[in-house]
């Protein structure tokens, strides 16, 4: 029995391999690999796609993620919006975000100089829970960083409201969008809500390369300007740096390249994505809960909820279905963070720490077949736990 993968991107290039051979082919024979038309084309293709005034191509969704961060710390130092101390110590400044997110935002808070405070997530959707969100507020913070989880939508204006009457209206929102390209929903797409967003470009990704891509998305002018001069090593102009904390991360002509080919598609594969997870949910019996956004979703992954997690993965895999954990560990519970800066909100973290050790996901991809996912059904729906 052939075991059904979590994804399979042999049959992605399989898809589109005709037209990406010659992109290729045509940006090495162009003799520009960075810097060029196909990165200018490609910005501005999903800053319109998106809604937004401006796209910045970066190297990963990492650095888009540290240079934002590096962004908005040094803004709110200018600005005063922040508690000023008499030295910049690494616990001085604060960034809320949740702690099963993989990590990523914790990553870019510690590399930036920041600490990252921990809020609670929702059960049904594992998504930020903004009562908690607002509650772990303080004079400290920097950014709150919405993580769009598993290409489910967090309520970025219902938290903007929140956050607006408990008088923080000037802490800017951070749109994580890294499983989250193309998401729709609350009258707008993700991306669009926050005052900045960052998204990868990982070859899972909704939207991915043939490599590694990432950027940054805002329509406020500003902000965009920030970013471009600490892409490319704080230059105001050639060679001359006018702000600290530059770096070099450029996506690059052949991966912006391909993203174009793929852009045109993005919208039918999440509706295949999402067709994937309404039939997973429609199978799953009582006991297996499929998480979701129920203002928007692009399943970026497709994950389900048991209280029997190791016997249900045991059985998927006698029934060839492929399984992971994301994440299986909590960011604030990081072996090589212990000695790190963290807080966790006033709410604590009940929901996380239950959530992590019930969380399993299954496969969903856009090339998968419609066996796979009735084989996949069958499985889920004939599960019976000792």
């Amino acid at each position: 029995m052939t075991t059904i993968p979590l994804n399979d991107l042999q049959r992605m290039y399989a898809a589109y391999g005709d037209k990406l051979d010659q992109t290729a082919l045509d940006v090495l024979r162009s003799g520009w690999w960075l810097n060029g038309p196909r990165n200018k084309a490609f910005c501005e293709a999903f800053a319109g796609y998106l809604g937004v005034g401006h796209f910045i191509g970066l190297a990963n969704g990492t650095d888009a993620l540290e240079i934002v961060l590096r962004v908005l710390l040094e803004k709110a130092l200018r600005s005063g919006s922040v508690e000023q101390t008499a030295t910049r110590t690494a616990d001085a400044y604060e960034v809320i975000t949740v702690a099963n997110a993989g990590g990523y935002t914790s990553t870019a808070c510690y590399l930036v100089g920041c600490t990252p405070v921990y809020a609670d997530i929702e059960p049904e959707s594992q998504l930020l829970s903004i009562p908690s969100a607002v509650a772990a507020l303080s004079g400290k913070t920097v950014a709150v960083v919405a993580t769009h989880l598993y290409g489910g939508l967090i309520d970025v204006p219902a938290l903007r409201r929140a956050m607006n009457d408990a008088g923080y209206a000037h802490v800017p929102i951070v749109e994580d969008c890294a499983q989250a390209h193309g998401l729709k929903g609350a009258s707008g797409t993700a991306g669009t809500f926050g005052d900045i967003a960052t998204f990868s470009f990982y070859p899972t990704k909704n939207l991915g390369a043939l490599g590694d891509g990432g950027g940054v998305a805002t329509s406020d002018a500003d902000l965009n300007g920030s970013v471009r001069r600490l892409q490319q090593y704080g230059w105001g102009d050639k060679y001359n740096i006018v702000a600290a904390g530059g770096r070099n991360s450029r996506l690059d002509e052949l991966q912006a390249a391909f993203l174009s080919v793929l852009l045109s598609d993005l919208d039918s594969s999440n509706a295949r994505r999402v067709s994937v997870l309404d039939a997973y949910e429609k199978a799953a019996p009582v006991g297996l809960q499929i998480v979701r956004s129920r203002i928007g979703t692009v399943a970026h992954l497709a994950v389900i909820q048991t209280g029997h997690r190791e016997q249900l993965k045991e059985y998927l895999k006698t029934h060839g279905v492929a399984t992971d954990i994301h994440y299986p560990v909590l960011d604030c519970d990081q072996p090589g963070w212990g000695d790190r800066p963290k807080r966790i909100g006033p709410s604590g973290l009940d929901v996380s720490r239950v959530s992590v050790n019930r969380i399993l996901t299954l496969p969903c991809f856009p090339t998968m077949t419609e066996e796979e996912v009735a084989r996949v059904c069958n499985a889920l729906s004939a599960f019976t736990p000792r």
